[in-house]
């Protein structure tokens, strides 16, 4: 029977030397397990990883068929315009032609509908005059124009889509086209969000009593949702060690765990301490970066355990930089990090050595040039200077001072056209 945790052992927590950003994110990389497979229908697999090789088993498009509006007919016909067929047969998209096509013949055509025997060319109905059952072609026509030969997309044993890519729009269309309605793709991480803190409220019970808001639970699993992974709310765990023992109990029926808050020094946070008592390894706790220090990363039961630190922008920045990157590569995305761009820094920039810091900015387009404005006040509780930027510029740790006019690299938070490394 599991026990609950002691806090007369908090002082036995292992110390962990605070790392660098991009050793804490190659660690966390380094050790995540990988998801199932599952079976979706096509409705389901947007943005899934697939998990099989997708092979042609057939000719898209099927037959020959118009890529025009016009007249099918022999090119042979109207090597010399003006030229006058007779019109023997209507064909829209969708119906099979009735006859074959002989010397001096044509049929009226629709985009798409199948060209019939006989016929090697279309000629668009701009370039014609209909005369009552004849037409009158007003151009010279080629073999084979404005006709879509069958195969010409894909062929049987064409290997259109390759396991391990993200499906999109196009993607879907084509698994559509072949006839799938079910594939194989890598299972959504399930993860379990976790509040903790005496001071924490559901918004609907938000009164004047000095308490706050649980809000980093509903930002969490809006960026959840965001990457893709499924949230379950664990709601607000009170500052009491078996309460919160139990709380991480329930969510190890997830892929995955975050919690906010408990992570510092204080003598009431109880996360690291609580998920030693359970027996997780913990693999780092503290990053040189500013906001976000406190991060816990411990693997509990095979699981990833997140710790973040209970400040709304503190815990929007590390979701960012470590868990968002680390769910990606669990659901087997290749493509993990956000797009990086070169901006330039509008105002001075000062802090102390020893921490990078990653600064809340707004980016805009000026004289063809990107622009990079902080928005306001930088403390990790200023959640609107978050609301209101697009991008988080990095200033490495040994850097005290970035002079306006000078090129930073920003991470570009609203944009999903992502990157296999990190870019900065």
């Amino acid at each position: 029977m599991r026990q609950s945790p002691d806090p007369s052992r908090k002082s036995e927590i292992p110390k962990r030397t605070a790392v660098s950003v991009a050793e804490a994110r190659e660690l966390i990389l380094a050790s995540l397990p990988a998801l199932g497979v599952e079976t979706v229908g096509l409705r389901e697999a947007t943005d899934r990883v697939l998990a099989e090789d997708i092979a042609a088993e057939r000719l898209i498009p099927p037959r020959d068929n118009s890529a025009m509006d016009g007249y099918a007919l022999r090119a042979e016909d109207a090597t010399d315009a003006p030229a006058r067929l007779a019109i023997v047969e209507e064909i829209a998209a969708g119906h099979d032609p009735q006859r074959k096509l002989g010397p001096g013949e044509a049929a009226r055509i629709l985009t798409g509908a199948a060209v019939p025997e006989g016929a090697d060319a279309v000629v668009m109905q701009e370039q014609t005059r209909r005369d009552g059952s004849e037409v009158i072609l007003e151009e010279s026509v080629s073999e084979g124009q404005h006709i879509r030969r069958a195969g010409s997309d894909v062929r049987p044993g064409t290997q259109v889509l390759a396991k391990g890519r993200g499906l999109r729009a196009a993607d879907i269309g084509m698994l559509a086209a072949l006839g799938r309605t079910q594939i194989s793709v890598v299972t959504r991480a399930r993860v379990a969000i976790l509040a903790t803190g005496d001071e924490l409220v559901e918004p609907d019970r938000l009164r004047d009593d000095g308490r706050i808001v649980a809000s980093n639970s509903y930002a969490l699993q809006a960026a959840l949702l965001e990457a893709g992974a499924e949230p379950v709310l664990l709601g607000i765990s009170r500052d009491e060690p078996e309460l919160i023992a139990a709380a991480f109990r329930r969510a190890l029926r997830c892929d995955a765990v975050i919690s906010t808050g408990g992570v510092s020094v204080g003598d009431r946070d109880w996360i690291k301490q609580v998920l030693a008592e359970l027996g997780g390894d913990m693999r780092l706790w503290r990053v040189r970066m500013k906001p976000g220090a406190p991060l816990a990363y411990v693997v509990l039961d095979g699981r990833p355990v997140f710790g973040l630190p209970g400040n709304p922008v503190s815990s929007l920045v590390t979701f960012e930089q470590f868990v968002r990157p680390a769910l990606l590569t669990m659901m087997g995305h290749t493509d993990v990090f956000r797009p990086v761009e070169r901006a330039q820094l509008s105002e001075d920039y000062r802090k102390p050595a020893g921490r990078a810091h990653f600064v809340r900015v707004r980016v805009d387009s000026r004289e063809g040039r990107l622009h990079a404005t902080p928005t306001g006040d930088q403390s990790s509780g200023v959640l609107l200077s978050m609301v209101q930027a697009n991008g988080l510029a990095f200033v490495p740790e040994d850097e005290t001072w970035l002079r306006a006019g000078g090129e930073v690299p920003v991470i570009m938070l609203r944009r999903d056209d992502l990157r296999p490394e990190p870019g900065y």
